[in-house]
């Protein structure tokens, strides 16, 4: 675009439960893992996460998924399915305090999600699926939007509008890549400028804007030793929170084991991340 079209707006705060993004906050972190594979594994990587946002002194929101409706193959793991993944959701933020994140697929699902997640998340590859996006804006709960990889950033607009519309302007920004031919992504910094100019918060996906879409045979691939590099430039430009799943073992993981980041990384990359954001 030769032209920048959109007015700058101030970033207005947006609150998840004790954490706060955009309006002057300190940079925030959304991590867990992909999905939930059982609830012991949940409790754990929850439990370390916890303990670890203490230490750094992270404003910290626990994400997980309790059903991954949009994997490559039919066989591949979707995790514990709604009643249960939620059940061990909203036992992790009794016990910890955190706040959550889930990434809602249907309609019929936002009800039951909002009863335990103070953020719902729009996925990308459903972002232009209005009646999905309504819902999620009349639930009240924040939304946090995921650009889909074939938008355009100054179209998130269009999905802005339509939870605005709800009455509801808790809303989140995510980028998390953009198509790049077959099987690549590529992650394109100005994005995040631009979707920021809206005046809503935005969070830069590391983890996914690693992936390889369909990448592996049987499945998505990914590349995540990139992760680490695009954290701290998304930073350096300019971004409100961060977004990085994680696991104790990516190798071992039951979903995005290619681009997860390994648990023992996070307290290191977290401390470069936040004196980048201190600094820009």
């Amino acid at each position: 675009m030769s032209k920048n079209p959109f007015p700058k707006a101030p970033v207005r705060a947006v609150k998840a439960g004790r954490v706060k993004f955009g309006g002057g906050a300190p940079l925030a972190l959304i991590a867990g893992p992909c999905v939930l594979e059982n609830r012991a594994m949940a409790f754990d990587l929850a439990a370390r996460l916890v303990a670890l946002a203490r230490k750094e002194n992270i404003p910290l929101v626990f994400k997980a998924s309790y059903d991954k409706a949009n994997r490559t193959s039919g066989q591949a793991f979707r995790g514990p399915g709604l009643k249960e993944g939620l059940a061990i959701l909203a036992a992790i933020k009794e016990k910890h305090g955190v706040p959550i994140l889930v990434d809602v697929h249907q309609v019929s699902e936002v009800q039951p999600a909002a009863e335990v997640a103070d953020i719902l998340q729009l996925p990308a590859f459903l972002c232009r699926q209005t009646d999905l996006v309504v819902a999620l804006g009349e639930s009240g709960r924040v939304v946090n939007i995921k650009k889909g990889q074939f938008l355009a950033p100054w179209d998130i607009r269009h999905v802005i509008e339509k939870v605005v519309a709800t009455g509801n302007r808790n809303i989140l920004l995510t980028e998390r890549g953009v198509s790049f031919g077959y099987n690549n992504l590529v992650a394109d910094m100005r994005s995040l400028l631009i979707m920021r100019q809206f005046g809503y918060p935005v969070v830069f996906d590391a983890t996914h804007s690693v992936q390889l879409p369909g990448g592996r045979a049987e499945g998505t691939g990914g590349d995540g030793q990139w992760a680490p590099y695009l954290s701290r430039a998304a930073v350096a430009t300019g971004c409100d929170a961060l977004f990085w799943e994680t696991h104790r073992n990516p190798a071992e993981a039951k979903s995005d084991r290619d681009n997860a980041l390994p648990l023992a990384l996070l307290g290191p990359l977290w401390r470069q991340c936040r004196r980048l954001d201190e600094l820009a």
